[in-house]
């Protein structure tokens, strides 16, 4: 198949595991161009603010590798893809509707419906540490990323900039036990996926150690240079680790990227 320029359009408010799948799914197809519906245009749709305000909504769909491009749009029509000449529209299965089909029929653009079968379906990642030639660092953070928000986004981003971000993510059974009943909420093939997904990420994993350190298996095989966590994350175990390993130990402030609010996943479990 020939990739074409492929469009996909909505409020993109309140992400989910299988949101990410969508926009891999739609990369596949092509380049891909996001249009952003605007915090006046939702509340026009739906007679209620969005969960999730714009500037915040355009930071994390900008942060997303399979995401080319995102455009802010007040225009929710059908109508306002014309001017971007889109050769494909790519929708998730339960926003098909006959009157979008038209409309692409009647432009000579590609209606590709994306399958939920396969938007719930999460791949595999396996470690790769095969040796490449960077001059950068390596760089480890740790965590349980269940409610993915622009508060993590923005903490890769900023750990990012010390060198190759890998990310260790804690696999069911260690939330569970660290965390209590009820944890996760999601499970660790879509809270890997979800990270996988970011832009700042070189490679993500499931720990197969447990407790606080659950990561140590990979650390040794990463051989990190840094780890990094902000403040929430920071105990002593990690310190004492890092000393007797001679990994250099990092501690961010725990602070929303400018003009964003701060944002706790314990908080969003409750939307």
């Amino acid at each position: 198949m020939t990739a074409g320029n492929v469009i996909i359009s909505g409020g993109f408010d309140d992400l989910r595991p299988q949101h990410y799948r969508f926009f891999d799914e739609a990369a596949k197809l092509g380049n891909v161009l996001a249009l952003l519906w605007s915090d006046d245009a939702i509340k026009k749709i739906t007679g209620k603010s969005p969960k999730f305000p714009q500037e915040e909504r355009l930071y994390l769909l900008e942060s997303i590798r399979y995401i080319n491009r995102v455009i802010v749009s007040n225009d929710t029509s059908p109508d306002s893809l014309l001017q971007f000449k889109p050769t494909i529209w790519a929708v998730a299965e339960q926003n098909d509707n006959a009157q979008k089909k038209a409309f692409c029929k009647a432009g000579k653009i590609k209606y590709q419906i994306l399958k939920n079968d396969v938007l719930n379906r999460f791949p595999d990642y396996v470690l790769d540490l095969r040796e490449t030639v960077s001059p950068r660092k390596k760089v480890i953070v740790t965590g349980c990323y269940d409610w993915f928000h622009s508060g993590h986004v923005r903490f890769f981003e900023e750990v990012s900039e010390l060198g190759d971000l890998y990310v260790s993510i804690g696999s069911d059974k260690t939330i569970c036990e660290l965390k209590g009943k009820g944890h996760p909420m999601f499970s660790q093939d879509q809270r890997l996926f979800v990270v996988q997904s970011i832009k700042y990420v070189k490679q993500a994993f499931i720990a197969t150690g447990n407790g606080w350190l659950d990561a140590e298996p990979e650390i040794r095989r990463i051989k990190p240079d840094i780890y990094a966590v902000n403040e929430d994350g920071d105990r002593p175990e990690k310190r004492e680790f890092c000393k007797a390993n001679g990994i250099e130990y990092v501690v961010l402030k725990r602070l929303p990227r400018p003009g964003l609010p701060r944002r706790q996943s314990t908080t969003l479990r409750g939307f």
